[in-house]
């Protein structure tokens, strides 16, 4: 049914298990995994929100955190490959997370996105946001989101 399946995710445990499902989905279905994560970028300006450090410890600082989420990825395409899967390992560098996940999911061409959700209900996710709420209701693509 799926040929190629998109797995989000974060590193944090309740994304690790989405990715080992996604892999197992993957291997049912003999589909090839993309796996996805985005390395969020530091503000540049007070205008993105926060405090701005010097601009030589911010790319030092962005160089680290694209480092970590490439490794990240990679570590989970061996996973994925140890288990007979064909895997793509995909890093994008945004804070943009929801709408980075929909772009590489629709230009990968993959069937189904998967990603974990952190549950939040009521102010919690006022305040902090939900990305899998964001791509459930903007992406084109299934969405399977596990707990």
């Amino acid at each position: 049914m799926f040929k190629k399946i998109l797995v989000a995710t974060d590193g944090s445990p309740l994304s690790d298990k989405a990715v080992e499902n996604a892999i197992e989905l993957a291997r049912q279905h003999g589909a090839e995994l993309v796996v996805f994560t985005v390395a969020r970028r530091l503000p540049k300006s007070y205008m993105d929100g926060s405090s701005v450090r010097e601009s030589v410890e911010n790319e030092s600082l962005d160089k680290q955190r694209l480092a970590n989420a490439q490794a990240l990825v990679a570590a989970i395409g061996e996973r994925a490959g140890a288990r007979g899967v064909s895997c793509h390992p995909l890093v994008a560098h945004s804070n943009q997370v929801a709408e980075s996940i929909i772009a590489a999911a629709q230009k990968q061409a993959c069937d189904l996105i998967v990603m974990a959700s952190h549950g939040r209900k009521g102010l919690g996710r006022l305040l902090i946001g939900s990305e899998t709420q964001h791509v459930l209701t903007h992406s084109a693509l299934p969405v399977l989101v596990l707990r």
